[in-house]
């Protein structure tokens, strides 16, 4: 087993089908008592009634259920201790299982560029910031798809081997003075226009930002959360032209240095 292995022996219910059986049936006396439908339980459970007879007498033997009369029975407090700790056991499984099993397990989403089959090696590549992928191992990036895909829709991706080979964008930053310092008609309408040309996306943070897009007859790509979104799109290769009210500057330009990303502040103030 390897080191970090779950060993099945910590978690009670699932040692065997009858830990299991008899964990379902304490809970579903639990929430019925004090009048319980063995038939309802067996429903509920997927066995039959005298199987569930046959276990509530188990129960009631070994005191985790008060019998106190025909169809009347109770969880005593041995039983709720008993259901608290195969609970806990299964927690830490079931944690177990979502960070050390699950979390190891890393898929990500392509765009397929042609058809592609569950368990096919694809090539990786970085298009317009989004990750996508060819069926055939022919790039410095490979990877497992997980899941059927027709050219143009999404394909999961794992086992991944190599890099993918992108460049990381640049950001350009307009100042943008705030309102009692002049505000949106401080800068250069026209010079924010031809820098727009030259970038994938604009960005704008703050509203004499967003004011100034409207100056230089921009449609922003990116209007909320513009600090964390311009660096992930920078991050995926993607040139961007952020406007940025000058209170909200050091946000930006710190996160990009955060991440060792390249930018530039530029003047372009209206003369």
């Amino acid at each position: 087993m390897p080191k970090n292995a779950a060993d099945p022996e910590e978690f009670g219910v699932l040692r065997s089908k009858r830990n299991a059986t008899r964990y379902q049936i304490l809970v579903q006396i639990a929430e019925r008592q004090p009048a319980v439908n063995q038939q309802e339980i067996a429903d509920a459970i997927g066995i039959t009634a005298q199987a569930v007879s046959d276990y509530l007498q188990d129960l009631v033997g070994q005191g985790y259920v008060h019998k106190h009369g025909r169809g009347r029975y109770e969880v005593t407090k041995e039983g709720v201790d008993w259901l608290i700790s195969q609970t806990d056991a299964l927690r830490h499984f079931v944690q177990h299982v979502s960070e050390d099993v699950i979390g190891q397990v890393e898929i990500e989403t392509a765009i397929a560029t042609t058809d592609i089959s569950e368990g096919e090696s694809v090539s990786l590549t970085m298009q317009d910031g989004v990750l996508h992928a060819m069926a055939g191992e022919t790039g410095s990036a490979t990877a497992v798809a997980v899941t059927d895909a027709a050219a143009g829709r999404d394909v999961g991706v794992t086992n991944f081997e190599g890099v993918v080979d992108y460049d990381l964008g640049a950001v350009t930053i307009v100042s943008v003075p705030q309102v009692q310092n002049g505000g949106s008609s401080a800068v250069d309408p026209d010079r924010i226009a031809a820098l727009a040309d030259r970038h994938d996306l604009i960005a704008v943070g703050g509203v004499e930002a967003i004011a100034a897009a409207a100056a230089a007859d921009l449609d922003p790509d990116i209007r909320f959360g513009s600090a964390a979104a311009v660096q992930e799109a920078a991050t995926k290769g993607l040139d961007i032209l952020l406007l940025s009210a000058t209170d909200l500057l050091s946000a930006h330009t710190d996160r990009l240095r955060d991440q060792n990303l390249s930018y530039e502040v530029v003047d372009v103030a209206d003369a």
